[in-house]
């Protein structure tokens, strides 16, 4: 082991232990407080529990990898890994559009918020954000794992669906076909309504009050800048899974994979936690109150 994969370890684990530390404080805000039991909230911590899942599915096999000599991976392993990862991306992608429909509603339609944002609502919602992505992702993974492969190679630091793909011994039709389907589903409709539910703030913002404008700014920032910044990282992946990296440099492929699965973990309980005022007084106290029981 040289001094740069100490130095690599150190720095993802310093990485994981953020993530969680700060995702797992912002769930436990929104939770104890009765004062944030609003949809938007409960988007933010559906949210938050989707970064913990995300980063923990990959980190901890990620930070085994890295102390390792040999980098070896058990199928069933890596195919739970493709589940795991696909999946969060998934359901980021439809929470994040589940969350901007309730902008809309609440910029667009502010006296109707309360009867259309209900209970039932936000439910069904969040429902839609977590169970249809996984069994898109599950049939994904069983049509994977029924191929015959032809090699056991993956130049990546965790597996991925079309990598795997690529080993079929045959050409997998039926896979790419599905991966189509699946990839229209769960980022083109999600990303769809983004920008339609965009285009409609937009709209009523620009000829109204100044007002507005500034209420409209400061709700959607975040939201906005989340979108960007995990589309980015996506794009990263795609160029990356499609693309032949190998004139690359070995740290930029090892980076890019790395800014995918701690962008939006590290991201946005920075971003929400920093900006919105709510969560941010509720953490400040309860993180005083805990220092002052143990000092």
């Amino acid at each position: 082991m040289d001094m740069l994969s100490y130095l690599l370890f150190l720095i993802v684990l310093c990485l994981y232990v953020l993530i969680v530390g700060s995702n797992v404080l912002l769930i436990v805000v929104i939770c104890v407080n009765r004062s944030l039991h609003e949809p938007m909230y409960m988007f933010l911590c559906s949210l938050f529990v989707n970064e913990l899942y995300g980063s923990t599915s990959s980190f901890p096999f990620l930070l085994v990898q890295i102390l390792s000599d040999v980098h070896i991976i058990s199928a069933p392993l890596c195919f739970l890994q493709v589940f795991s990862v696909y999946t969060y991306g998934c359901v980021e992608f439809t929470n994040l559009a589940a969350m901007s429909y309730d902008r809309y509603v609440a910029i667009c339609h502010p006296l109707q918020y309360n009867s259309v944002m209900t209970s039932r609502r936000i439910a069904i919602l969040i429902s839609i954000t977590w169970f249809p992505p996984f069994f898109f992702v599950a049939v994904t993974v069983f049509l994977s794992s029924s191929l015959q492969l032809c090699g056991n190679v993956i130049n990546r630091i965790y597996c991925d669906n079309h990598s795997i793909i690529k080993l079929a011994c045959e050409e997998p039709r039926v896979n790419n076909i599905y991966e189509l389907v699946m990839t229209f589903l769960t980022v083109c409709v999600p990303g769809s309504v983004i920008l339609y539910t965009y285009m409609r703030i937009l709209k009523v913002c620009f000829p109204g009050s100044k007002q507005t404008r500034q209420k409209a700014v400061s709700t959607c920032t975040p939201h906005l800048a989340s979108v960007i910044n995990f589309s980015f990282g996506v794009s990263f992946e795609i160029v990356q899974s499609r693309f032949d990296m190998n004139n690359v440099p070995g740290m930029l492929r090892t980076i890019l994979p790395l800014y995918f699965l701690t962008c939006q973990p590290l991201f946005n309980p920075v971003l929400y936690g920093l900006n919105v005022s709510k969560i941010r007084n509720l953490s400040k106290k309860l993180i005083l109150s805990k220092l002052q029981h143990l000092f």
